[in-house]
């Protein structure tokens, strides 16, 4: 793939005797939405967790942006523009929704050798990302006092808060509503339009029909099968040909 934003060689991924990836190939592009679906115990949030730095490959190579990277923790991979939205939301329940849009690169202000929070302008900046989302949230209310579906968007917020290369995205619309699933992935489309690369887990093959520009089959910890959605096939064309890419009944699945 030319001009490549993400190119994978060969990952593998051991858990003591057990291996959940074996030999992952995958390239995406710039502005490239990459649908992966997959059984569970597929290996897709493994592949996702190593690329947001949070396991360490067993084997095979990691390019970003054309320079060979290797990810030591989560904050490697954001520093190199890569965001996630995990499916069990990670916010901290005891902080309010500001902190949790910030959390980890809060800003501060200076007074001498001193340094603080800037508190002020980070619930004013949480204002504004909650708004230009369509969320009607409080950026003063607590992560714990918040129900599935609005802890789901706090964490949309805080991921494109700070303008990702490569979004990732790993069952981001399990706990919303339809009306906020449509927000979303049209947000989504948007990103793309800036140049922004998603790589989307869902269990909701319609969603990734309408925002993929490739789709991805996992079996047994590798790439089994591609599919390319195409405007002229049905909706159900294309739900019959990924079911039967994860069956391994495609042609060319393994």
């Amino acid at each position: 793939m030319a001009d490549g934003l993400l190119k994978l060689q060969g990952i593998e991924k051991r858990f003591g005797p057990v291996d959940v990836l074996r030999g992952v190939d995958l390239e995406i592009a710039p502005a490239e939405a990459v649908g992966l679906i997959g059984d569970n115990g597929a290996g897709k949030s493994t592949l996702v967790k190593i690329l947001a730095g949070v396991y360490a490959p067993s084997g095979g190579t990691i390019a970003f942006e054309g320079s060979q990277v290797r990810f030591g923790s989560p904050l490697d991979a954001r520093a190199a523009g890569i965001e996630v939205i995990y499916q069990d939301l990670a916010l901290c329940e005891d902080l309010d929704v500001t902190a949790n849009v910030f959390l980890g690169r809060e800003p501060r202000k200076r007074f001498g050798p001193f340094l603080w929070l800037d508190r002020r302008a980070m619930r004013a900046e949480a204002g504004r990302v909650l708004e230009r989302l369509g969320i009607e949230l409080s950026p003063a209310r607590m992560a714990g006092e918040l129900s599935g579906g609005q802890r789901q968007l706090v964490a949309v917020a805080r991921a494109l808060e700070f303008s990702p290369r490569l979004l990732l995205m790993d069952e981001p619309t399990a706990a919303l509503s339809n009306e906020k699933i449509h927000h979303l992935l049209n947000l989504v489309a948007t990103l793309k339009e800036r140049g922004v690369a998603v790589l989307l887990i869902s269990h909701r093959f319609t969603d990734i029909i309408e925002l993929c520009d490739r789709v991805i089959a996992m079996r047994d910890g590798k790439i089994s099968a591609e599919i390319r959605p195409q405007s002229h096939r049905s909706t159900p064309e294309m739900m019959a040909e990924m079911q039967a890419a994860l069956s391994g009944e495609l042609p060319g699945a393994s």
